[in-house]
């Protein structure tokens, strides 16, 4: 694997970095188990490309996105608590709408961003070269993510939020409004995942209305493979997990596809997820068989 190739599977896992953040908080936090992110990656991916074209800054256009990705994840709260269809089913339903969606906002499949001025632009020139500038871009924007994400779980707020994924029923009994927390885990995992969505644009330099088609399955490999390394040990290094899973990952997988003995393509690219995740599924068992 060139040099450039592992900087580019970097800075793409740094993009999913956000969605790995995102699933965390839907799933380990809520236990919420929410498919929209499917839809919401590549809905920001299309307001910040659209935006961006229009002439609108780059981080306004960025913050759109986030605020898109957060009406998405609304939806999805809503049709699980106030009318009460079951959680999965309700993701299902937002992430199918978001397809029809993405199409409207983009006005077609997808929108170049060749020669548009991103986010990242004013840093290009200065002396490193770009597939430095990138993942170091994104890399810090991940480590503002962590951090914030970080002290909100750690708040009187965060707190509420995770005992109603712990205990939905003694967190009512405490007074928690579970399903304000709900609301508010919900449209913030999508937001978070939208921001990808829009670096991703920004970065890769389009937005694809099927960008978003398997980003359940990434989110969720992160999450496992830092759950693997690092265990159960307090909610920084799980979200610090949730990034380096995201970054191992997306190495893995350009080792695996880069590898002239193993022989594989880019159409093996599903095959290839599917065996890593199932690794990072086992790999735990295993060391809790062996110990026993």
């Amino acid at each position: 694997m060139s040099l450039i190739a592992f900087w580019g599977a970097v800075e793409l896992g740094l993009v999913y970095a956000f969605v790995a953040i995102g699933v965390y908080l839907a799933f380990r936090v809520l236990d919420f188990p929410d498919l929209t992110v499917d839809g919401s990656f590549p809905l920001g991916a299309a307001v910040a490309a659209v935006l961006i074209i229009a002439g609108l800054n780059p981080w306004l256009a960025a913050a759109v996105a986030m605020a898109a990705g957060a009406v998405a994840g609304l939806v999805t709260a809503m049709l699980n608590v106030r009318f009460r269809i079951l959680n999965l089913l309700a993701s299902i339903l937002t992430m199918i709408a978001l397809f029809s969606v993405n199409l409207r906002v983009m006005g077609k499949p997808n929108v170049a961003l060749i020669n548009a001025d991103t986010m990242i632009s004013p840093f290009f020139g200065l002396g490193l070269r770009d597939f430095y500038v990138r993942p170091l871009f994104v890399g810090i924007l991940v480590v503002i993510a962590v951090i914030l994400v970080w002290r909100f779980l750690e708040s009187d707020a965060g707190l509420s939020m995770r005992a109603t994924g712990a205990n939905a029923r003694m967190a009512r009994a405490q007074g928690v409004n579970t399903n304000k927390q709900i609301y508010l885990g919900i449209a913030l995992s999508n937001a978070l995942v939208a921001l990808g969505g829009a670096l991703f644009a920004q970065t890769n330099g389009f937005a694809d209305v099927t960008s978003g088609v398997g980003t359940i399955v990434v989110g969720l490999a992160a999450v496992i493979i830092g759950e693997t390394l690092f265990g159960a040990r307090g909610i920084l290094m799980a979200l610090i997990g949730c990034v380096l899973g995201s970054i191992l990952y997306r190495i893995a997988i350009q080792l695996a596809l880069s590898s002239d003995v193993l022989g594989l393509q880019a159409s093996d690219l599903n095959f290839v997820t599917a065996l890593l995740v199932t690794v990072a599924l086992v790999l735990p068992r295993l060391r809790r068989g062996g110990a026993a």
